[in-house]
């Protein structure tokens, strides 16, 4: 049997790639359907299509019978883990960190500044030929809280600091100290929330992060705050906030949204005070460098047989 690696990158593209390996390209095609570019039973590592369909990423799981890794180029990974039933014991499964930082980070400043200095009005304005001057919040001064404080939540956090913020609270679902400050557990989480004039959500999908921001915790949001979701839609009780954007009381700036992508007609594009992006968090001229990187060192040290990276569960074990 011969040891395949499927990737959605051209090999030929990648440079670095440790020998003794049989590289195969295979991205799902525009449709979905691409042919599989092998036996999926002689593929051992397995590096998941990126922005494709769900239907698309787990397709040639089952037949996959010799799998060892999966590696995703998303620092989610709920797409895969929806559907660990279809894959064999004993699969490592891997996520991005260390891909996305740069780009979500930039993205949820991005969405903040926007969102808070009014661009979107002036955007109208402009295409109607209207020049339209008003007076909008700055984010010098305001206190924000990032909900999911990991490598991605840091990397906010390095992008806040030169705006002068009065202040920056960080919860994850585990107490701990970092070098800036305290990193809160979940539950200090509804105390936090009245004290924030912007939360940013970074949190992964999990079973306790479903559904984490609904009416309870928008209630505790103060009046005139700001919501933006960098993570994944199902996070945010999409009805909640539409309650709530529809007072007036809050505004949101929102990369994902529940559901997704955000249909035709759904209440969401209208809602005042809401500023939606297509989940654009990852993708741009800084994802495909650190992508290649990942995938080579992640590779030599399969072959080599050296612990990998980003290691999220294994297939077969206790809770996976």
């Amino acid at each position: 049997m011969t040891s395949d690696v499927w990737l959605p990158i051209a090999p030929q593209d990648i440079e670095g790639l440790p020998d003794g390996l049989n590289y195969l390209f295979w991205d799902g095609g525009k449709d979905g359907n691409q042919a599989f570019p092998g036996d999926p039973a002689d593929c051992v590592v397995y590096v998941v299509p990126y922005m494709k369909r769900q239907s698309v990423k787990v397709r040639p799981l089952e037949p996959m019978r010799n799998l060892q890794v999966v590696q995703t180029l998303t620092a989610g990974v709920d797409d895969v883990t929806a559907r660990l039933s279809s894959i064999v014991p004993g699969v490592r499964l891997c996520n991005a960190r260390g891909v996305h930082e740069a780009s979500t980070a930039e993205l949820a400043l991005t969405l903040t500044l926007a969102a808070l200095r009014g661009i979107p009005k002036f955007v109208l304005a402009q295409q109607q030929g209207q020049w339209q001057s008003e007076f909008h919040p700055a984010l010098a001064d305001k206190s924000v809280l990032i909900v999911g404080y990991g490598s991605i939540g840091s990397a906010i956090e390095d992008r806040l600091v030169p705006f002068e913020v009065a202040r920056v609270a960080r919860v994850a679902r585990s107490e701990r100290t970092t070098a800036r400050g305290p990193v809160h557990p979940l539950t200090e989480l509804p105390a936090l929330l009245p004290e924030a004039d912007v939360v940013i959500l970074s949190t992964p999908l999990t079973e306790s992060t479903k559904g984490l921001v609904d009416s309870e915790f928008l209630a505790r949001m103060k009046d005139g705050a700001l919501l933006v979701n960098v993570a994944r839609g199902p996070v945010v009780d999409t009805k909640a906030l539409l309650t709530e954007l529809e007072t007036g009381r809050l505004s949101a700036a929102l990369d994902v949204t529940d559901p997704e992508p955000l249909p035709p007609g759904h209440p969401l594009w209208q809602a005042p005070g809401v500023l939606i992006s297509p989940h654009v968090g990852g993708p741009t001229s800084a994802f495909l460098p650190r992508a290649k990187r990942l995938l080579v060192d992640q590779l030599h040290r399969f072959v080599n047989r050296e612990p990998l990276r980003n290691v999220i569960l294994t297939t077969g074990s206790t809770g996976a």
